[in-house]
């Protein structure tokens, strides 16, 4: 009998070797719902645990849960995007048109951290809906905050998400369009970047290269769009040819903030041996809660802060005036266009219903499927729109298409024969007992 309870322990750790990247990231979370079966496992080594170790791969996300994620959040983000590029692009007059002035001077919504902080504060509350109703009847609401331990990497995720897209608005400034989108495309590096460095995670081979056709592909697509060739135009035409080291270094941040991010909450959710179990809605709520009170303290203590000029004694770079009374500008400007409001309120709307998509994939998958999903989002949608228009793709767009569906399909390949390697495994231990 003695060697027949060690096959079980080998057999997987085998198969979470095989299966470090996506059925990896599943079995971490499969581990979130059986924690005290495998503590059991490895403290008394009795028959009766080794059951809920060979039923692990019942508990693997399966294709239909990543579709209906990958729809979600591609239905979610759609409307978001086009909402968010009407509140940022519409200009309004400041003043109504009379004889005198048939052409006031107009007005656009700048204000992004009082987005964020809507946009935050819908998220926290859908989250907290949404945790509160999924709660079986007669148990207690999740904790948002379960543990001491997880604090620190809960905060470090609402700093780096609420600091991210400012870097980004602010990069723009400095870069050109083409840069700006080249490294748009380039999000899944920091991510794997971050993975290597800071939580020492290692991936199979065929991952580094399945990370490299994607990227390309998606970079290869924009490039060749004809919106980017447009863009490009525009900002060539405003002097903007150039890209400063000033802005590639606020757009690096922007980069290495939004992966330092996505890699910190995959950490959480694969660790609940050190920071517990912790679900997608429970991250969404905790998150949103803490970036909310972030950027509301920035808000209400930054003019005060500018008012004595001691901060922009201290800060090396200079603050531009909006920043410093932002949010009383944001209210002033709501109230003489109320119809912002609208799209404002729609926009945070539904990017707190695509959350909860985000969260989802984020706990039962990876961050580096998750960033997958989200770079791939842009190009499916100008492929969309090329079919639903009837228009033609240049070659260019035919490459970058087939760099990223080759790169999918190979990753697709390779796990489907490590499952089978897995399950014929799997086979053999239980023929063995």
């Amino acid at each position: 009998m003695a060697r027949q309870k060690q096959a079980v322990p080998l057999q997987r750790t085998t198969s979470s070797e095989l299966m470090h990247l996506q059925s990896g990231e599943s079995e971490s979370k499969t581990r979130q719902e059986n924690g005290n079966a495998h503590k059991s496992v490895v403290t008394t080594g009795s028959a009766s645990a080794k059951k809920p170790m060979l039923e692990v791969p019942l508990e693997t996300p399966g294709l239909t849960q990543l579709a209906i994620c990958v729809l979600g959040i591609y239905a979610s983000f759609l409307s978001w995007g086009v909402l968010q590029e009407a509140i940022t692009t519409v200009k309004y007059p400041v003043r109504p048109p009379s004889a005198a002035e048939p052409e006031p001077p107009t007005e656009r919504f700048t204000f992004s951290i009082v987005l964020n902080t809507i946009q935050s504060t819908f998220a926290a509350i859908t989250g907290f809906l949404y945790l509160y109703f999924s709660t079986p009847a007669g148990k207690k609401v999740p904790s948002i905050f379960p543990t001491r331990k997880i604090l620190f990497p809960l905060l470090l995720v609402s700093i780096s998400s609420s600091l991210a897209s400012p870097f980004g608005y602010a990069s723009l400034a400095h870069i050109d369009y083409l840069t700006f989108i080249l490294a748009k495309s380039c999000k899944l590096l920091p991510v794997m970047f971050l993975h290597l460095t800071i939580f020492r995670k290692r991936y199979p081979l065929y991952k580094y290269g399945v990370v490299l056709l994607v990227t390309l592909g998606v970079a290869t697509f924009t490039l060749h769009h004809p919106g980017t060739s447009k863009k490009v135009a525009a900002s060539a035409a405003k002097n903007q040819s150039g890209s400063s080291m000033y802005g590639i270094f606020l757009l690096s941040i922007n980069l290495l903030l939004d992966g330092l991010t996505n890699t910190t909450q995959d950490h959480v959710f694969s660790s609940p041996q050190i920071y517990t179990r912790f679900t997608g809605p429970q991250m969404m709520v905790a998150q949103n809660v803490l970036s909310t009170i972030l950027t509301t303290s920035y808000l209400l203590v930054m003019p005060h802060l500018s008012s004595t000029g001691l901060l922009h004694a201290i800060l090396p770079i200079p603050i531009p005036p909006s920043t410093d009374t932002e949010l009383a500008s944001a209210i002033s400007f709501l109230s003489r266009h109320p119809e912002t409001l609208k799209n404002v309120l729609g926009f945070a709307a539904c990017g707190a219903v695509g959350q909860l998509f985000i969260f989802y994939t984020l706990s039962r998958f990876s961050s580096l499927l998750l960033v997958t999903v989200t770079v791939t989002r842009k190009m499916l949608t100008m492929l969309l729109s090329v079919f639903w228009f009837g228009h033609s793709l240049s070659a260019g767009q035919w490459l970058g298409i087939s760099l990223v569906f080759g790169g999918i399909g190979a990753e697709a390949a390779v796990q489907r024969q490590e499952k089978k390697a897995k399950e014929r495994a799997k086979a053999l231990a239980g023929k063995k007992e």
